[in-house]
């Protein structure tokens, strides 16, 4: 097992340290590589992300990411969508279900749902000009972009409830026709039950009747904007996570930012990044430490052990020694 470390920018330094120490109680045999990657290297170097940086990258299994700051600088390369690219992350995932101890916008905890993001294309194509009077963006939706995340999202749906909700705007953009018809025929193939809703009146849904839901799939810039509206039902930014997965490579990040507010404050919430090394185990199938790191995470919480995001007076580093500890209890 040897994965890429990569702290990044803002609270990404203070976040992935405290999950690297739940990882470290769990005693497994990991190689872990430090990246350094984002602004704060752009301004040192010149260079947020290098060739060689990638090189090592993609000699690791996996990526355990923090957080990256992206200026609004044209010379700026992005760090994300270059390594989405390169390592040909396609899939992004999201998890939306209650954390026990933890109410959010709703008092209600009767949902479980996962979105389903295509990560390559869309509208985070990449393909851009900017003039003095005019800039444009180039949405691009492709067959082969659009069956394989259609297939990963049924697939996923055929594990869970068979249920998927297909979001798009082809009222308007004609480019989700195609994605739409890809998604419906897939769904067709793999006897899944579906439905399809329109972005905005998916994003009234998601908050008033989440319990509807149980894969949804969509493209890029709706599946980005989506999932951070749907951390308002488990207690906001800090408690979600997210993998992006590809046939070779994955990637587990926080959903939540850099975050420049607070960083170097010790309160930013690790929660969302413990979480995130959980999928990166759950990926390895190693599924019984998954849910012993959920129930460390969990029982912490019910201590009121929570950074000030939660309404509690507990420091970033001292909510990653909590639950690390409780995963040794849990091992015994």
């Amino acid at each position: 097992m040897r994965i890429a470390v990569v702290q990044g920018d803002g609270i990404g330094k203070e976040v992935i340290p405290a999950a690297l120490e739940v990882l470290d109680a769990l005693s497994l045999p990991i190689e872990k590589v430090p990246v350094e990657l984002g602004y704060d290297k752009w301004k040192k170097t010149g260079y947020a992300i290098t060739e060689d940086d990638l090189d090592i990258l993609k000699e690791c299994d996996c990526i355990l990411f923090g957080a990256i700051t992206t200026p609004p600088d044209p010379a700026y390369k992005s760090v994300l969508l270059t390594i989405r690219k390169e390592l040909d992350l396609y899939a992004n995932i999201r998890p939306i279900k209650p954390i026990d101890g933890i109410m959010g916008i709703t008092e209600r905890n009767d949902f479980n749902f996962v979105i389903v993001r295509e990560n390559t294309e869309g509208m985070y194509s990449g393909i851009e000009e900017i003039h003095e009077d005019v800039a444009y963006t180039k949405r691009v939706v492709t067959r082969k972009g659009s069956e394989r995340i259609a297939e990963y999202a049924c697939k996923l749906a055929k594990k869970r409830q068979k249920r998927l909700e297909i979001v798009h705007k082809s009222n308007v953009l004609k480019s989700d026709k195609l994605f739409l018809d890809i998604c419906r025929h897939t769904a067709d193939i793999h006897n899944v039950e579906y439905h399809d809703t329109l972005v905005d009146t998916m994003a009234y849904n998601l908050i008033a009747h989440p319990n509807r839901y149980d894969v949804i799939v969509t493209t890029n810039l709706f599946g980005d904007i989506l999932s951070d509206l749907a951390a308002v039902l488990v207690g906001g930014l800090g408690l979600v996570p997210s993998a992006n997965i590809g046939k070779k490579h994955a990637f587990f990040e926080p959903v939540h930012g850099s975050a420049p507010d607070i960083a170097g404050k010790g309160i930013a919430n690790p929660i969302a990044a413990i979480l995130s090394m959980k999928m990166m185990l759950e990926w390895y199938q190693l599924t019984d430490l998954a849910r012993l790191v959920q129930d460390a995470i969990e029982y912490t919480i019910n201590q009121n052990l929570v950074t000030p995001d939660l309404g509690g007076k507990a420091t970033t580093n001292e909510v990653g020694e909590a639950i690390a500890a409780r995963v040794k209890q849990l091992i015994g």
